[in-house]
């Protein structure tokens, strides 16, 4: 089933209010029910494998399909700066978030590997110490392959906010509540990412898969490549095929084209009513970034190992805050106050992002399903504590949920 998401839709269930907890009191809510016939399978402590590592050759990757199409990044928005902001403006283009089984191009490569992913599956479970909310992911062992899904009904490819902070947004209430800031978080990206480029485009061999003659909108400016990446180490050698995301392209000085992935980091807890980034964010920008490293450190290595996989050349990042409504009656908008931009192997470092950690961690983790027997598993992450748990499942599991 596709799931397609209008940017629309979410702002017309937007919702005021303020509320604020602190990370002690904050009950989070399990992403999923552990239910009674699950059987647990695996059991895997943070400490096991934080310090695991694989060495992996970045040239071994290949790409087997790129389609989609892609508009040009308008670098005008590089000049925008807290004196010269511009309002986030509402973009009703869609976005595609189709899991693995669903992908018409997955089945087309399915002889050509033996794990199966997206790049949003596949950075999660990569930079899986750094999370503390808890999220899951549906594994399927047939034969000699592994299919690694998202819920159909999950809300996994939402945004998480504040995720690693000393504070916690409330649970429950409010525009500031956990739930209300992921879709926000979701909402600021999705326009962000669609208003700053050009309407000039770059068009892959093959068209967006997940297109369909009855939508009424456009679609996001997006490419993507399917990549066959070895995945070595001891044991046996294992062939993962990854649909990986590109947002963008745009072109060097000397006029060579670099794929790029665009992203917004936002200001939700103004003070008072007022922006510390509309005060510091020109002069002290690396303060700020600083800040949203510690606490979102999970968000961004996140992205950061999305855009290694995919390829991307460069990392653009939106600063946008909010713009505090003038009367009761008017909803909260946004403002875009500044861009920086990184190359994703860089920022990895900068932000103390290991990838032979994260390679490494992504080979036990195949390695523990390959030794499974043929059937369908949850690897399941619980709220706020640092342990992996796989369970198997009864094969009409979730489909139940779905009817």
């Amino acid at each position: 089933v596709q799931d397609v998401f209008s940017i629309k839709q979410w702002y017309q269930r937007r919702v005021r209010g303020n509320n604020r907890d602190n990370k002690s009191q904050v009950k989070l809510k399990s992403s999923v029910e552990v239910r009674k016939d699950w059987e647990l399978q695996v059991e895997i402590e943070f400490s096991q494998i934080s310090k695991l590592h694989l060495s992996y050759p970045e040239k071994d990757i290949t790409n087997l399909v790129e389609c989609g199409t892609l508009e040009h990044y308008d670098k005008r928005y590089d000049r925008i700066t807290t004196k010269a902001e511009r309002p986030l403006q509402i973009s009703n283009r869609l976005f595609h978030y189709v899991s693995t089984t669903d992908d018409p191009i997955i089945r087309e490569l399915v002889k050509e590997g033996h794990v199966f992913a997206t790049d949003s599956i596949l950075a999660t479970i990569m930079t899986c110490p750094r999370s503390y909310y808890s999220w899951d992911i549906i594994i399927q062992r047939v034969g000699s392959r592994l299919f690694l899904d998202k819920r159909d009904d999950s809300d996994f490819d939402l945004l998480t906010v504040n995720e690693t902070a000393n504070e916690l947004p409330a649970s429950e209430g409010g525009s500031n509540s956990l739930n209300k800031l992921s879709l926000e978080a979701t909402f600021i990206n999705q326009n962000f990412s669609q208003q700053c480029l050009k309407r000039e485009q770059k068009h892959f061999k093959r068209p967006n898969p997940f297109l369909n003659d009855e939508d009424d909108n456009e679609p996001s400016s997006v490419a993507y490549r399917y990549r066959k990446i070895p995945l070595a180490g001891p044991g046996e050698p294992y062939t993962l095929i990854c649909r990986t995301e590109v947002d963008a392209v745009t072109t060097n000085a000397s006029g060579e084209e670099q794929l790029m992935n665009i992203k917004a980091l936002n200001e939700w807890d103004l003070k008072a009513g007022a922006s510390e980034w509309r005060q510091k964010l020109d002069t002290q920008r690396g303060d700020i970034l600083t800040t949203e490293m510690k606490n979102n450190k999970c968000k961004l290595a996140k992205w950061t190992v999305s855009s290694i996989l995919a390829g991307a050349d460069l990392l653009k990042f939106g600063y946008v805050t909010r713009s505090m409504p003038r009367s009761s009656g008017e909803s909260i908008g946004h403002s875009i106050l500044g861009t920086q931009q990184f190359y994703p192997k860089q920022f990895a470092a900068q932000i103390s992002l290991d990838m032979n950690n994260a390679w490494g961690i992504l080979r036990v983790i195949v390695d523990k399903c390959m030794q499974l027997k043929d059937g369908k598993y949850v690897l399941y992450k619980e709220p706020s504590k640092g342990v992996l748990r796989i369970y198997k499942v009864p094969l009409n599991t979730f489909e139940e949920d779905n009817e």
